[in-house]
């Protein structure tokens, strides 16, 4: 057992560029004994990490369990208490669609103490990365965040509820809903509604598609995206700013 006292530290890691991670978030990973890191973080920010740290993968992606969200729990409780500092790093902002706040409730019972690193959302990060503002005058006045997918894996009541609005909508883990996330905005008579799906985003392998609820079906089909991506609905993807870093990966595609 570490004579070290046991605590965790839930670390967002930001959306993806490696880059677009927090000073706070970097002396969190240096002084952790354990890092458990999930699928979604760009594995170069483990290089912060020290030489005697433990890094362990216990990454979700759909069809593929590392570990399930039990066992994260009691390997987080099990190494705070045998080596100290656990970091538990992940992608974009652990308290949006991340767990964050589920493995600190679960932990505190134990008597670790408990932190939180914000991190830069995914939700955010990946449209602007495309010049996308989520709200702009005369365009969006609000936005909404939504995951696709609830624990019961059917498609959220919120995707029902943010097609009736004007605002611009970001849904995240919702590839494998978007057939029916296209009828729900079909029913709302939104079928020229702009789309982009963003693939990777702020990576260097980003993929992008931009087109309209009518065709984006056909777009992703195109261009063979899949996830992990966001989904972007609303007036603003057509007012999209001309960014340098956009007009440059098109010259070099």
């Amino acid at each position: 057992m570490s004579h070290k006292t046991p605590k965790l530290t839930v670390v967002g890691a930001g959306p993806g560029d490696e880059d677009l991670i927090t000073l706070k978030a970097i002396k969190s990973i240096e002084s952790a004994d354990v890092v458990l890191y999930d699928a979604l973080i760009n594995e170069s920010l483990l290089k912060y990490a020290s030489e005697d740290a433990e890094l362990i993968f216990v990454g979700k992606r759909k069809g593929c369990y590392a570990f399930q969200q039990e066992q994260i729990n009691e390997l987080i409780v099990s190494k705070a208490k045998e080596r100290g500092h656990v970091v538990r790093l992940k992608g974009g902002d652990p308290f949006i669609f991340g767990r964050g706040s589920e493995e600190i409730d679960y932990v505190k019972p134990f008597g670790l103490e408990t932190y939180m690193v914000p991190g830069i959302s995914s939700a955010l990060a990946v449209p602007a990365y495309q010049g996308i503002p989520l709200t702009k005058r005369g365009a969006s006045e609000s936005f909404w965040v939504v995951t696709a997918t609830t624990k019961d894996h059917a498609l959220s009541s919120d995707v029902a509820l943010a097609a009736k609005s004007s605002a611009t909508i970001v849904i995240l883990m919702g590839m494998h809903k978007l057939h029916e996330i296209v009828k729900v905005f079909y029913a709302e008579n939104k079928r020229n509604t702009p789309v982009a799906v963003i693939q990777n985003g702020t990576r260097d392998n980003e993929n992008v598609g931009i087109g309209y609820i009518r065709n984006i079906q056909q777009i992703v089909n195109e261009k063979q995206l899949s996830a992990p991506a966001i989904i972007v609905i609303g007036e603003v993807v057509k007012q999209r700013a001309e960014l340098d870093s956009i007009y440059s990966k098109v010259v070099e595609d």
